[in-house]
């Protein structure tokens, strides 16, 4: 497996994180997933890692924490914003975003940035 389908199987874990934020995941966040990911060169790779994730259901905390090390293990990569799009995506499929799924959008974007940005500040 390269690095490159890593990150994608991230993003799916990523993407379990978004969706179950609020506590459930509704059908509306499945059948968004489906559409992001239908013409996606890495779909089977990222909905592979969510549903397995999902039929795992392990805390959303232990799953963002490990997202964020591999991320921050990673390094920076133009695919973050891309991230953050499909979480966006996905927690407005269910009757927009709630506070729960903001929360774990901007702590995404947070902590991603405040990492790099240590980086380039040594």
């Amino acid at each position: 497996m390269t690095e490159k389908e890593k990150l994608y199987e991230t993003l799916g874990e990523l993407l379990f994180v978004a969706a179950k934020a609020d506590g459930i995941i509704q059908e509306e966040e499945k059948e968004a997933l489906n559409q992001l990911l239908e013409d996606h060169s890495y779909g089977k790779e990222i909905k592979w890692s969510f549903n397995y994730t999902a039929n795992k259901n392990p805390s959303i905390e232990e799953t963002y924490k490990k997202v964020i090390d591999f991320c921050k293990n990673y390094g920076p990569a133009p695919e973050y914003k891309e991230f953050i799009s499909a979480m966006k995506t996905i927690a407005e499929a269910s009757n927009g975003i709630d506070v729960s799924e903001s929360k774990v959008i901007n702590s995404f974007s947070r902590d991603l940035i405040d990492r790099f940005q240590k980086e380039i500040e040594v």
